[in-house]
C-alpha cells in the first residue's frame, strides 16, 4: 500500500529534475543565442553576406522558441504536470509556427541569392561564430531531444529540432564562406540551405499537429 504513492512521488521528484535541467538548457541556448544573433546580423551587414543574416534571422527565432519553452516549463512548476500539458499544446504549436517560418525564410534567402547571382565577401567574425555554433548546438540539441523523450514534450522536441537546424545552418555558412574565399562558389550555401528545408516542414507539422514526441513513423 506505500509503494504506489512513494513510486508516484519519485516520479514526480525524476521529472522535476529532467524540467530543471531543460530550465538549464534554455537559458543556455537564450545567452548563446543573444550573441550569435549579434555577431551574425552585424557581420552579415558588415560583409553583404545573406547567408549570414539569414544565420541570424535564425538565431533569433531560435531565442524565441527559447523564451516559449521557459514560459511553458514555469507553467509546469508553479501549477503542476495537468497545467503544464495544457500549455504544452499552445507552446508545441508556437514551436511548430517558428519551425514553419524558419523554413519559409531559407526558402526566400537561397531563392534570393540564386536570383541575384551575388556572393558575399568574406568575414571572419562570421566564420568564428558559426564554427562555433556547430559543436554547441549540436550538445545542446541532443541533450534536448533526450529531455523531450522523457518528458513526451513536443514543444520541448520542436526546440531542439531549431537547435540542430542552427546547427546544419551555421555549417552551411561556414562551407559557403569558405568556398567564397577559396573558389569563388557563391551558390553553394544557396543550394544546401535548401536540403534542411524538409524537416523544418516535417518537424514542424509534426509540431503544430500534436503528434507524441516519442512516435515512431
Amino acid at each position: 500500500m506505500i509503494d504506489g504513492p512513494v513510486t508516484a512521488s519519485k516520479a514526480a521528484d525524476d521529472r522535476g529534475v529532467l524540467i530543471q535541467q531543460a530550465f538549464y538548457l534554455e537559458y543556455i541556448t537564450l545567452a548563446w543565442m543573444i550573441i550569435e544573433a549579434g555577431v551574425a546580423i552585424g557581420a552579415g551587414l558588415a560583409a553583404t553576406s545573406l547567408a549570414l543574416l539569414a544565420f541570424g534571422i535564425d538565431s533569433i527565432i531560435e531565442l524565441a522558441s527559447a523564451i516559449v519553452l521557459v514560459w511553458r516549463l514555469s507553467v509546469e512548476l508553479r501549477r503542476g504536470k495537468e497545467f503544464g500539458e495544457r500549455a504544452e499544446r499552445t507552446a508545441s504549436r508556437v514551436g511548430g509556427a517558428l519551425l514553419f517560418a524558419l523554413a519559409a525564410y531559407v526558402v526566400a534567402s537561397a531563392g534570393g541569392k540564386l536570383w541575384m547571382q551575388e556572393g558575399a565577401d568574406f568575414s571572419l567574425p562570421g566564420l568564428l561564430i558559426t564554427v562555433l555554433a556547430i559543436p554547441i548546438m549540436y550538445l545542446i540539441s541532443r541533450r534536448k531531444l533526450q529531455i523531450a523523450e522523457q518528458l513526451a514534450s513536443r514543444a520541448l522536441r520542436a526546440d531542439a529540432i531549431e537547435s540542430i537546424t542552427c546547427g546544419w545552418l551555421a555549417l552551411v555558412v561556414v562551407v559557403a564562406l569558405l568556398a567564397q574565399l577559396l573558389i569563388g562558389a557563391w551558390w553553394l550555401d544557396s543550394l544546401a540551405s535548401l536540403g534542411i528545408v524538409w524537416l523544418l516542414i516535417r518537424e514542424g507539422r509534426e509540431a503544430w499537429e500534436g503528434k507524441e514526441c516519442c512516435e515512431h513513423h
